[in-house]
């Protein structure tokens, strides 16, 4: 199985990224997708979830109404975009197949990540 992100960057507060994920080796059905961060230091956060028919999705409060997550199913692809970037975005972003949308716990697999760096 194998999760590839991309397209984190380095952007000013108030800008926008849309990160990508590549997600092939495993049955993109039996998961939720879900976009954790990690800051060198600190544990993985939970950002956002998806279930593979699009019919649920969840985020923290902490991103809520500034980010959105979706999924194509067709190319396997899940996807973050990010509005409204604030310095505390900072993070490395990894996207996860797991098993429950909320708890870390059951991630069964997870990609190297993509930085995310917001900072004028």
């Amino acid at each position: 199985a194998q999760l590839v992100e991309s397209g984190g960057a380095l952007v000013q507060p108030g800008g926008s990224l849309r990160l990508s994920c590549a997600a092939s080796g495993f049955t993109f059905s039996d998961y939720y997708m879900i976009w954790v961060r990690q800051v060198p230091g600190k544990s993985l956060e939970w950002v956002s979830s998806i279930y593979y028919d699009d019919t649920n999705s969840y985020y923290a409060d902490s991103v809520k109404g500034r980010f959105t997550i979706s999924i194509d199913n067709d190319r396997e692809m899940v996807y973050l975009q990010m509005n409204n970037l604030r310095s505390e975005d900072t993070a490395r972003y990894h996207c996860a197949a797991a098993a429950d949308p909320w708890d870390m716990g059951t991630i069964r697999y997870k990609g190297q990540g993509t930085q995310v760096t917001v900072s004028s």
